[in-house]
């Protein structure tokens, strides 16, 4: 089993507590090479109608992570399951690219979708 970085972890964490709070500027703005634009995350949250909440700090347990290969940096791709108020674990899913950065200090996400399994 794959496992993400401490930073990596952090930034995972940080995006789905502005995705909880609709904040999706944020998201967009930290995640500059993403493939959604803050509208469209936006969009494929509020399409789904239900309520998205904090996942409980087990949820992180359940990672689908993978270390990806060739990578001038290590990089994963990385799935995450996402929580709301009515279903608890959803069938909405965060799927996203993290990046550490060697020459720098932390990590880097790109938001690669959002979608129910």
């Amino acid at each position: 089993m794959q496992t993400l970085d401490p930073d990596g972890t952090k930034l995972l964490i940080q995006v789905v507590e502005w995705l909880v709070v609709g904040d999706f500027n944020a998201v967009a703005a930290t995640s500059g090479h993403s493939r959604l634009t803050a509208a469209q995350i936006e969009e494929a949250i509020r399409s789904d109608g239900r309520t998205l909440v904090i996942p409980p700090s087990n949820a992180l347990e359940d990672l689908d992570v993978v270390r990806v290969k060739g990578a001038s940096e290590p990089t994963w791709s990385v799935r995450f399951d996402l929580w709301t108020l009515e279903d608890g674990r959803s069938d909405l899913s965060l799927e996203c690219t993290i990046c550490r950065r060697l020459q720098s200090a932390g990590a880097t996400i790109e938001i690669d979708g959002i979608h129910v399994l």
